[in-house]
């Protein structure tokens, strides 16, 4: 999966911040789904590549994530947005989040609640 993120990083549309990202989800029933970040000169257009990744997954039939890896070509690893938290929970409650960078030490791994406690879900309609 992070071959898959690396890969969909180099496709990201990032024109604005030069902050390429790309993320690989993992499916429920086994299929990997890339996304990259979009960019828009309307700024709140912009699409983040996990949520393009998660959308596309959508689309293409998953209705459950278990696995997130989200690249971006820094020295760190850097997670995903609370934007992006919160969309995957509506489809990874339990999701793993491996996070990576160019230095493979710096990679980190959470899991979603880790990164967004008491998320705000379909319990609470």
């Amino acid at each position: 999966m992070k071959q898959g993120a690396i890969e969909a990083a180099r496709h990201a549309y990032a024109p604005y911040s030069r902050f390429g990202v790309g993320a690989a989800v993992l499916s429920a029933d086994g299929r990997i789904h890339t996304g990259a970040n979009v960019e828009n000169a309307s700024f709140g257009l912009s699409i983040c590549a996990e949520r393009n990744a998660i959308f596309r997954a959508v689309a293409d039939g998953a209705r459950r994530i278990d696995a997130v890896v989200v690249y971006t070509p820094t020295r760190g690893a850097t997670p995903p947005c609370g934007a992006c938290r919160q969309v995957l929970s509506e489809f990874g409650a339990d999701a793993l989040i491996v996070c990576c960078s160019d230095d493979s030490a710096a990679d980190r791994r959470y899991h979603l609640a880790e990164l967004l406690p008491e998320a705000f879900g379909p319990a609470h309609l």
